[in-house]
């Protein structure tokens, strides 16, 4: 693994503690050889045994031994970096990097696909939730008319207290921060950024072409007012911050579709408007299943490390924009 922070220990946890189970459904017993951090003696919600440590990450990358790479540095450098060099020795990349895969997605599985290599990227989108898979494999006969998704969970986390204590924004950004659901900078959850990333992936996922993140409308919450959630709510609606892939045609054999992340008014009646605090919701509409729905818990150490946690060497081949866990 690259990256031994909050998502990098429940990994180790997850493995560590459940390594003969996965095993028992696999066939592939996962060891973790090597983890690579920024330091040594940095604190760590998870002890992790100081032998495996390294603070150089090409140690992992290159050692001959090594099968699977986990990055889980996030950003766009580095994990660029490291993630490029395992495609390029033909190894197995399982990666939660959202930005990342938005802004570098056609790049990185072209090099995959050049080394026959996998890069499996279920935690990037809705963290727990098998979303990611379920559109891959579960809906792969359906051409999708409709995903309609609430994927970040500090946006849903302050426009449910919004609404639940009358509150205004700022009043309840700060309380979010307080109790940890939202960083020191917000700006990436609540002015749309990381919910941007994630459509742009489902939507390339589904249509199978790469949608590139400055194609996609994108606007955040910081401008609603608690007057705004009351006004929706007398009207029948809940006020959600909704990414959408909407089908809108097919013309000589392309798809035509709307990409767009925005606070969305949802009828009360509607299951996404359920979807409250800090969980994930999205519904997925195929022209032969229908409406599906998927819930759960859309980041955290557990809930990332989870779907991070699941592929193994011997997992279907994973090239091309369509690829996932």
């Amino acid at each position: 693994m690259v990256g031994g922070g909050t998502v990098g220990g429940g990994v180790y946890q997850a493995i560590d503690r459940n390594a003969l189970l996965i095993a028992s459904r696999t066939g592939v017993l996962l060891k973790i050889k090597r983890i690579a951090v920024k330091a040594l003696d940095e604190p760590r919600s998870v002890e992790i045994p100081v032998s495996l440590l390294t603070t150089d990450w090409k140690e992992v990358v290159n050692d001959p031994e090594v099968q699977v790479v986990v990055e889980l540095v996030g950003g766009t450098g580095v994990a660029r970096e490291v993630i490029l060099a395992a495609l390029e020795q033909g190894k197995s990349v399982v990666t939660a990097n959202k930005a990342l895969l938005a802004s570098h997605g056609e790049e990185l599985f072209k090099v995959a696909q050049e080394n026959d290599a996998a890069l499996f990227y279920e935690a990037s989108v809705a963290g727990g939730i098998p979303l990611i898979r379920s559109i891959r494999e579960g809906l792969v006969c359906n051409r999708f008319l409709n995903i309609s998704g609430i994927v970040n969970g500090t946006c849903n986390y302050i426009l449910t207290q919004m609404e639940a204590l009358g509150h205004g924004f700022e009043e309840v950004l700060k309380e979010a921060q307080t109790n940890g659901y939202a960083e020191a900078n917000p700006a990436l959850d609540v002015e749309g950024h990381d919910a941007h990333h994630k459509i742009s992936i489902l939507a390339s996922l589904a249509y199978n072409a790469w949608v590139a993140p400055e194609k996609v409308y994108r606007e955040g919450i910081s401008s609603i007012t608690g007057l705004d959630i009351q006004t929706c709510k007398e009207w029948g609606y809940k006020l959600k911050l909704l990414g959408t892939v909407k089908h809108i045609s097919r013309e000589a054999d392309v798809d035509h579709i709307q990409v767009r992340v925005a606070p969305t008014l949802i009828p009360q009646t509607h299951i996404l408007a359920s979807v409250d605090g800090v969980f994930n919701g999205v519904s997925v509409r195929g022209d032969v299943v229908d409406e599906t729905f998927f819930y759960g818990r859309g980041a955290g150490q557990d809930a990332t490390a989870s779907a991070t946690g699941t592929t193994h060497p011997n997992e279907p081949d994973s090239t091309g924009c369509c690829a996932s866990l």
